[in-house]
């Protein structure tokens, strides 16, 4: 038990790893649909390219969508209106108009006889109402035209009535009226009329639950296929178009192919495959980083980093297929390059951003379209965007990966289509949406920098600032080496520039590399103003302490005042293994019979293990040396700078760094000419 604990213990780093990998390649599958793939790629409008092809089973012809939908249409317009007849409206109506006409009371002007005349007439007029039907205004829009028949339901029984017979609420005071001279006395017939007007009220209201029920009972009826093609029949032969008939009875052979391959016996399989597939892109990833960006392969939290990026993009992109695939393109996959660029570099996430949209071409429908649209977009994210903490650059680079986008998609549709008169332009809305969510890469990337410690060029603007309050503390405290940093910041990113090495990263760290002198500022000859030099007073090892832990003092200062570790590693290696040579030689003369620890007047490291903390190496040792030169000609500098280089690189200080010989010379020549234009003759000016 111990052993194996020990054993985690030693390669911990290696089964996480292998841990993440896992995760993530079991939740990609996961999120994928699990239908078998039709094993032929075919475009419409495009030759078939494989052999003539039979049917290997019978199916059914499909209808395509457009004609299921003409058909639906025309059922639903032809659709029969159903109304409900209420017979005991009439009864309640007439049984309330006579209630209210025996209130009436004869007297001189109102006699018995013309009671009884007004309640037989209101009873006519109620029998006429409703002897056809009483139509409400709301069920009366329901009517396509006055000459409709429409359908009445009298219990069981459905009668067909003509709309133009049946009574609605504007003909109901004429019908009141129309014996109106036949009734003199003034108040009774007021009084009838007014009871009428009140009581009378619709009988027949539209059936919406019986018409729907019909509606939806026509709609079942409706036939999804147009015919069959039977086992061993033709569906289409080499090198024809797919186009019209072929291409229909194609999709239907692909929906027939994918409903045989997918079934519980065959499940098992179809994940298993995915899994390979998945587990084969995701291990090209890691196989990348371990060849090419070791020092990220080793760093468990930037692989963690990568991996939630690319599980990310493909999670939102299976949610939008999964609500409607017609938005598959407003998904901003460019949001990925973006970001590996800035925390890392353009190879990686061009890298990363080709092997993701690869594996969403597993479930995207045209795929080729998607991948090559896609990789193409990636590549202009990765070519055009740069400089990100320059607010136009993303503006810039947003616009042309949006326009790339649209002309890709403008190519293959005319390809498709053969002109370009049934563009789709909701796709260019939907790439105009693309772009604008693209810009939430500068909130992802502020997020990231927060949780995963990253740092971004962003952020390096933001350290660079001499107004920042660690950088002042270093100019108040000690102004000399402030204005040292400032010297090699110059140098090392006009070498930077020089080479391609990031010139913001390595000017940030050259900001930052002698912030622990801060502590003990006047043990340092830059800081020394007056002339009092305390390192008189010291003994030669006692000295080289002060002055070896400037480096381990920056350090605690900087993780202190929360300085990202990528700038820290400026600190650790702007010295790596070098000697504290002054004094190293002061001691090994003030005790010439005795054997001097080395270890004693040398910095622990680790040494420069990128191009940038080389540079700043180079640029820190070529800035203070310089200093020395009482008389500084071209030849002078030039001699220091080739003797300066020359010791690290005996010493092996860029063993690790990925620099070239090449690249060396040229940041020389960049040093010298700056310390040239630094220590140039000045004309003298007459007194």
């Amino acid at each position: 038990m111990d052993k194996l604990i020990n054993i985690l213990y030693k390669n911990n780093a290696s089964f996480y790893k292998a841990l993440l990998f896992l995760i993530t390649a079991v939740a990609i599958v996961y999120l994928f649909p699990k239908g078998g793939q039709f094993k032929y790629d075919y475009s419409q409008g495009k030759p078939w390219q494989y052999d003539n092809l039979y049917a290997p089973f019978d199916f059914a012809i499909q209808k395509t969508d457009a004609e299921i939908a003409v058909e639906k249409e025309e059922i639903e317009s032809n659709s029969n209106q159903y109304f409900v007849f209420n017979t005991a409206t009439k009864e309640e109506v007439a049984k309330e108009f006579v209630s209210q006409m025996n209130l009436l009371i004869p007297s001189d002007s109102l006699s018995t006889r013309d009671i009884n005349k007004l309640t037989k007439y209101g009873k006519d007029i109620i029998e006429d109402i409703y002897k056809y039907g009483f139509i409400d205004e709301a069920s009366k829009g329901k009517i396509i035209s006055e000459n409709s028949i429409i359908n009445i339901r009298k219990g069981n029984a459905i009668e067909n009535i003509a709309f133009s017979r049946m009574v609605q609420s504007n003909q109901v005071l004429p019908i009141i009226t129309k014996g109106v001279e036949s009734f003199p006395k003034f108040y009774g017939r007021n009084y009838t009329f007014n009871i009428l007007s009140e009581i009378l009220k619709p009988n027949v209201t539209f059936d919406s639950d019986f018409t729907q029920k019909e509606l939806n009972e026509a709609l079942k009826g409706i036939s999804y296929t147009k015919g069959k093609i039977s086992k061993g029949e033709l569906i289409i032969l080499k090198g024809d178009i797919v186009e019209g008939k072929s291409f229909s009875v194609l999709k239907s052979f692909e929906v027939a192919s994918k409903s045989q391959i997918w079934t519980k016996s065959n499940y098992n399989w179809i994940v298993f495959g995915y899994t390979v597939l998945v587990s084969l892109a995701l291990l090209m990833l890691l196989l990348f980083l371990k060849k090419y960006r070791l020092e990220i392969f080793n760093d468990n939290n930037k692989v963690t980093f990568i991996f939630f990026n690319v599980f990310l993009l493909i999670f939102i992109q299976t949610l939008v297929i999964k609500y409607n695939s017609d938005y598959v393109y407003v998904v901003p996959l460019s949001i990925l390059p973006i970001v590996l660029k800035a925390f890392f570099d353009a190879r990686l996430g061009l890298f990363t951003h080709v092997l993701t949209v690869l594996l969403l071409g597993f479930i995207v429908p045209n795929s080729f379209e998607f991948i090559y649209l896609h990789i193409i977009a990636g590549i202009v994210t990765i070519l055009t965007v740069s400089e990100l903490y320059k607010r136009a650059n993303l503006f810039i680079s947003i616009g042309q990966i949006t326009l790339i986008y649209m002309l890709t998609y403008f190519a293959f549709s005319i390809i498709k289509e053969g002109n370009a008169n049934n563009l789709n332009w909701t796709y260019f809305i939907l790439f105009a949406a693309n772009g604008l969510l693209s810009f939430l890469a500068v909130f992802f990337i502020y997020f990231y920098e927060k949780v995963f410690g990253l740092v971004s060029d962003v952020t390096l603007l933001e350290l660079s600032n001499t107004n920042s309050k660690l950088l002042r503390d270093l100019n108040e405290k000690a102004p000399g080496t402030f204005q040292h940093s400032m010297q090699v910041a110059n140098l090392a990113e006009a070498a930077a520039n020089e080479i391609g090495a990031n010139s913001m990263l390595v000017r940030t760290g050259a900001l930052y590399h002698d912030i622990g002198k801060m502590t003990n500022p006047m043990y340092f000859t830059e800081n020394q103003s007056t002339g009092v030099n305390p390192h008189n007073d010291l003994s030669p090892k006692d000295s080289a302490r002060i002055i070896l832990d400037h480096v381990i003092k920056g350090i605690e200062i900087a993780k202190k005042n929360n300085v990202p570790d990528r700038i820290i590693d400026f600190i650790r290696t702007h010295h790596g293994t070098s000697l504290v040579y002054y004094f190293y030689k002061q001691e090994e003369n003030n005790n010439p019979d005795e054997k001097i620890d080395v270890r004693k007047f040398q910095y622990q490291g680790p040494i420069p293990f990128s191009k940038e903390t080389a540079i700043l190496m180079i640029c820190d040792a070529a800035e203070a040396a310089s200093k020395s030169l009482k008389n500084p000609t071209a030849h002078s500098i030039d001699s220091l700078i080739d003797k300066i280089v020359e010791k690290q690189k005996g010493d092996n200080q860029f063993i690790n760094s990925d620099i070239t010989f090449r690249e060396i010379e040229k940041i020389k020549k960049v040093i010298k000419n700056k310390l040239m234009n630094i220590y140039h003759l000045r004309v003298e000016y007459p007194d």
